[in-house]
């Protein structure tokens, strides 16, 4: 007889914590370990239903009174540049792509803290030492890769000064943007954005219909930059539906339209194993 059986996890809560994107309110997580011969089955299954990878987690917000963070992706093949992206494209255009194993170097480092000096010195990862930083980049049981943006010297130097970073999952259906960071002394040049744009263009070159760019909040200036992408999805209400206009969004939910833990865990669609004998 052969037998098909579902991959089972354990699903657990964090302990409310303050928000990091909207003042006053706080934040919860359900998270699941990612480990085993099923990890990518189980992150290719449950990124389609809103969940992100931070090494060998897999979590989705699932606060008490708030549904405002809404898992986001872009469809490559509806995908068309606007005239600002398409100047930053421009603008970058001497950039130099190199894409590695999941391995952390100290310039990978440097450039991680003079980001987080500049742009988030009162965030989560602000105490992070290389140690944290080398795990965050290698403790990965998926098929990861780091994609690296560097400047060719001037003069027709050899040497490459390191632009930009993005720890980036390569999913069945897609791309996953886990992490990026780059030089804030090129904060005028857009690359957060110029990483996006690139990384639809590898998508598509690849074959893959989707580039996940983890959550977005209305409501947030911190995320506000997303919604600038055409052919935006969100995930809500249990389904993949086109971001719309971003107003629509509300993030103002009242705590008894949450569904309890036990409901969403029910409701959580998981990978079979592939069938064995018996």
């Amino acid at each position: 007889m052969r037998h098909t059986l579902p991959i089972a996890p354990q699903f657990y809560v964090t302990a409310p914590q303050p928000c990091p994107y909207l003042d006053g309110r706080m934040e919860r997580k359900l998270f699941t370990a990612l480990q085993g011969e099923h990890s990518e089955k189980l992150n290719d299954s449950l990124s389609k239903q809103g969940f992100r990878r931070s090494q060998n987690v897999l979590y989705r917000p699932s606060c008490a009174d708030c549904t405002a963070c809404l898992s986001a992706r872009i469809r490559v093949a509806d995908f068309t540049p606007s005239r600002s992206q398409r100047r930053t494209q421009r603008r970058n255009a001497h950039m130099v792509r190199r894409a590695t194993s999941p391995w952390a170097t100290e310039d990978q480092y440097t450039l991680f803290r003079e980001y987080l000096d500049s742009r988030h010195a009162d965030g989560g990862m602000a105490d992070m030492d290389i140690f944290e930083f080398a795990a965050m980049v290698e403790e990965t049981p998926v098929r990861s890769r780091v994609v690296e943006y560097s400047v060719t010297a001037p003069e027709g130097g050899t040497k490459r000064d390191l632009a930009a970073v993005c720890l980036t999952d390569v999913l069945e259906d897609g791309l996953s943007m886990v992490y990026s960071f780059y030089d804030p002394a090129l904060e005028r040049d857009s690359l957060g954005t110029y990483m996006i744009l690139d990384h639809i263009a590898i998508a598509r070159e690849a074959g893959l219909p989707y580039v996940y760019l983890g959550y977005w909040v209305p409501g947030s200036p911190k995320m506000g930059y997303k919604a600038q992408f055409s052919a935006l999805e969100i995930y809500k209400g249990g389904a993949w539906q086109d971001l719309g206009n971003p107003e629509d969004h509300c993030n103002e939910t009242h705590p008894l339209s949450v569904d309890p833990i036990a409901e969403q865990v029910a409701r959580i669609s998981l990978p079979e194993t592939r069938p064995t004998k018996g």
